[in-house]
């Protein structure tokens, strides 16, 4: 019974953890809205080598999702910044938002902290890697 499943139940499965076609999603730490009401987000980084986003465009207490890049900035506190892989540990899944303090994955419930990427929420068991970024004025860069 499980061998009839076959290739499309696989491509299903598949278009399950793929997340949302969105490249940059910022959040503020309130609950996520509508996608119908969500401010639309430039799939284009900023002008310039490795660029990601103005510091402005990365909330206090929030962050924002590249998935493009698949690299989850924060700002856990004013002028402090910090990068996470956008990859979920548990199954690979990437990471959709970040709200209330966490990065959380829409797969399977995951939640990980925005301050150094532990596990809040499981069922992923390992922190997202931490990436390097260069803030430069009011730019966030790929280091």
């Amino acid at each position: 019974m499980i061998a009839g499943v076959g290739v499309g139940g696989l491509a299903l499965a598949i278009t399950a953890c793929g997340g949302g076609t969105d490249t940059a999603q910022p959040s503020t730490g309130a609950p996520a809205a509508p996608e119908s009401s969500a401010p639309a987000a430039s799939s284009a980084p900023p002008a310039g080598g490795g660029g990601l986003a103005k510091t402005s465009e990365i909330p206090v207490g929030g962050g924002t999702v590249f998935k493009d890049q698949k690299i989850v900035v924060t700002q856990p506190a004013a002028g402090q910044f910090k990068a996470f892989s956008a990859v979920c540990t548990h199954q690979g899944c990437a990471v959709g938002s970040v709200s209330n303090g966490t990065i959380n994955c829409p797969c399977h419930g995951s939640k990980f902290a925005i301050a150094d990427g532990a596990v809040t929420d499981g069922p992923a068991k390992e922190p997202l890697p931490e990436k390097q970024i260069k803030v430069e004025g009011d730019q966030i860069t790929l280091a």
